[in-house]
């Protein structure tokens, strides 16, 4: 297993919840974290700039970078990566973290929320792929890892709000086919998900409290993607995990430690089956 010790780890969405505990995880090692993401200025409501965190990332041991960027704007993310490679010598690794949700039905999702879901979810996965890859080539333990989850194609997970499904479904289906096409280059390229609900901004303002109370820590999917990510990148591809289960197979039997009201009955997340 190798360490992120000077690894350029650029990481989309990462002012607050899941991309920001990844960067803090891997700051631990001492790598260069490129914090990308809209706020750059405090949020009336919501917590966390990409300035605060790229500050959590030099106290916990990293070196940071902190680019303002919608993953929308294609010209600014190709701009922001070619930024990070000049400014750390490359990029090692790409966490697609951005997402927008919308968890409504067909009849109450309008065109520009489709659009939005759409363009940060599949169409930054890609692109910001895409810009990376040519910098993934030239190092020594590549890894694509994108948020998106299992291909569980059971009408039960879209029916309820369709376009979410299938702008998430678009995410895994980019690691899906990169994973084989850039192989031969050995890129890792694997997709995480959570056994429950996690503990983010969108949950907190998606779902009733009583979900909040039966989430876990972003903490826990941080654990998972650094498990990722610190694996032989041939050895390692085209990969759908889930974070709970890859944790028991590196040895974790407390998962308490990840609740955000111990003892209370998690919540399982969207396209999972029960185990």
């Amino acid at each position: 297993m190798n360490n992120l010790h000077e690894k350029t780890i650029f990481i989309t969405g990462a002012s607050r919840g899941i991309g920001r505990e990844i960067a803090l995880r891997c700051a631990r090692d001492g790598a260069n974290v490129v914090i990308t993401g809209k706020t750059a200025e405090a949020h009336a409501k919501l917590p966390g700039t990409i300035h605060s965190v790229a500050a959590e990332v030099e106290q916990a041991g990293g070196r940071a970078l902190a680019i303002q960027m919608d993953v929308r704007d294609e010209s600014a993310l190709q701009a922001a990566v070619e930024h990070a490679a000049q400014h750390f010598g490359g990029i090692d690794v790409l966490v697609n973290n951005a997402s927008a949700i919308s968890l409504t039905k067909t009849l109450d999702t309008p065109a520009k929320r489709l659009d939005l879901m759409w363009d940060v979810n599949m169409r930054a996965t890609f692109l910001a792929s895409q810009a990376c890859i040519p910098h993934l080539k030239k190092s020594a333990n590549p890894h694509i890892l994108t948020m998106s989850p299992p291909l569980n194609m059971e009408a039960k997970w879209f029916a309820p709000h369709v376009v979410y499904s299938i702008s998430k479904y678009g995410m895994s289906l980019c690691a899906h086919g990169m994973a084989m096409e850039f192989a031969n280059d050995g890129i890792a390229v694997n997709c995480l998900w959570p056994r429950t609900v996690i503990a983010t901004a969108a949950v907190e303002f998606n779902f009733p409290e009583v979900v909040l109370r039966a989430s876990r820590h972003p903490a826990i999917m941080a654990d998972a993607a650094y498990h990722i990510l610190t694996r032989n990148s041939r050895d390692c591809t085209g990969n759908f995990f889930v974070d709970e289960d890859l944790l028991r197979t590196t040895g974790v039997k407390d998962f308490e430690q990840y609740a955000t009201t111990p003892g209370t009955p998690l919540f399982e997340d969207f396209f999972l089956n029960k185990p």
